[in-house]
């Protein structure tokens, strides 16, 4: 017989879901270990009472468990914001059963900080985005092992510009690094290659996935802004409408200043220290093509540098504002078949 409303967290393994229910009182009805299914979990639940609220702490893989109790079980599911649901936990002791319990807590006092849940297109457009951005990674540590190489062995660069092409034909050919040297030169070379090549193949399957895709052709209208940073964009913001505002999306790519006050003593400290860092990357460097390519920005640019403002702070702010107006330019941009619910974006 059902008692009542009841509130549910999930502390989310890879083989294992922590399964904790409280009631509208905040006595614990259930707290077990399951199987990650959808039918282990829902049976811990079942006959325990109406579900008020689901929290699960949004981890690797928890957004396909979100979405399959959405639409199979009918649950209200809000994924928690993990940096906060940490800071907010005051036990010293840390185990699933009270990470569960928190989780359920939270929901029960409707303090869950929530994020987004993308949709499946979504998620896989970001792991596809996140495979090339770690190829990318990957060929930059490359290069610096190869350079690293020269410097030991104290060799001379020549006049030519690094990693052009008459630069690379002297490092295939250089002498002076001994037989072991040429040997680990050779192979670091043989591996760039490979991740060229690897690089070009994630850029064909994301112009091809993103081929019809209206955020990004929109973006790509945009002066100054390249196939890169728009699918950095459509695969980290999704649909621009989630937002409320254009400062929230501002915050949410980590390009708001951070306030360092406390009584009469007023200052910043840089930026906010949040986002993806890879999106705050490629935001920051559209700015400065921003600044040089559009004459607004431009101007922009010019009138924050007469102030004393360094290189830095002018290509933040141009970001900030830049993303501001984006988000009034695309906060329309959806097709009513796949309008979503809009969710506070934490």
């Amino acid at each position: 017989m059902e008692q009542g409303t009841v509130y549910v967290g999930l502390d989310y393994h890879q083989h294992s879901v922590q399964v904790c229910v409280v009631d509208g009182a905040g006595r614990v009805l259930r707290n077990k270990s399951v199987p990650n299914s959808v039918l282990d979990v829902g049976g811990v639940v079942r006959g325990l009472g109406a579900i008020g609220r689901v929290t699960m702490e949004a981890c690797c893989g928890s957004a396909d468990l979100a979405e399959e109790l959405r639409r199979e079980a009918k649950w209200p599911v809000e994924l928690a914001h993990p940096g906060f649901v940490n800071r907010m936990k005051s036990n010293p002791d840390k185990s699933d059963y009270t990470d569960a319990r928190m989780l359920a807590e939270l929901g029960r006092a409707g303090f869950v900080p929530p994020v987004w849940l993308p949709p499946a297109p979504i998620r896989d457009l970001r792991n596809l985005v996140g495979y090339r951005q770690q190829l990318v990674n990957e060929k930059r540590a490359t290069k610096l092992r190869l350079l690293a190489v020269l410097r030991e062995h104290r060799v001379q660069h020549p006049s030519q510009v690094r990693w052009t092409r008459p630069w690379m034909t002297w490092v295939r050919t250089v002498g002076g690094v001994g037989e072991h040297g040429r040997w680990i030169i050779d192979r670091h070379l043989a591996h760039l290659e490979r991740l060229g090549e690897d690089i070009k193949l994630a850029e064909a399957r994301l112009a091809e996935a993103t081929r019809e895709d209206p955020v990004v052709n929109k973006l790509l209208e945009q002066p100054g802004i390249g196939v890169v940073t728009a699918w950095m964009v459509r695969a980290q913001i999704g649909w621009f409408d989630r937002f409320r505002t254009g400062k929230q999306l501002a915050r949410y790519c980590g390009l708001t200043p951070r306030n360092a006050s406390s009584g009469k003593k007023q200052g910043d400290s840089g930026m906010i220290r949040t986002g993806d860092p890879f999106l705050k990357a490629v935001l920051i460097e559209a700015a400065h093509r921003l600044a040089r390519l559009d004459e607004h920005w431009k101007s922009l640019a010019i009138k924050l540098r007469s102030k004393g403002k360094p290189g830095s702070v002018v290509a933040v702010a141009i970001a900030n504002r830049w993303m501001r107006k984006l988000y009034h330019e695309m906060k329309e941009l959806r097709a009513p078949a796949h309008r979503e619910e809009v969710t506070t974006a934490a």
